[in-house]
């Protein structure tokens, strides 16, 4: 055996390998995907039924108005909150919105500028 098939069994083995690792990974990615979906689906379902149990709750509680109050005047007393809790949830939400915008990572930018004046005034 030769130097020249010595050559061409290390790059066929090399070859080998790299398939080898190529299909590791294929198959790494096929499980990682299915469980990221599974999860997904199962965080979905548990974001629908917790919705449905707030929803539940709601309603419980314009039940127990009722027993004061007519039913109309006990889910209008609920609407009110609801309305009140989403204004509420708005104005912060708007406020958060106008702190965060533009996205721009202002800080960072005025000390690469600062950065970039400092190395040119060195030279």
């Amino acid at each position: 055996m030769g130097l020249s098939d010595a050559t061409r069994k290390v790059a066929d083995h090399a070859r080998s390998l790299v398939q080898l690792e190529v299909q590791l990974a294929v198959a790494e990615m096929k499980r990682k995907v299915l469980a990221l979906g599974i999860g997904i689906g199962l965080a979905l379902g548990a974001a629908f039924f917790a919705l449905v149990a707030l929803l539940f709750a709601l309603a419980a509680g314009a039940a127990a108005i009722a027993t004061v109050l007519p039913v109309w005047a006990a889910l209008l007393v609920m609407f009110g909150g609801l309305f009140l809790v989403a204004g509420l949830l708005g104005a912060i939400g708007a406020g958060m919105l106008r702190k965060g915008a533009p996205p721009v990572p202002e800080e960072a930018i005025d000390e690469a500028k600062l950065t970039r004046e400092a190395l040119r005034d060195g030279n």
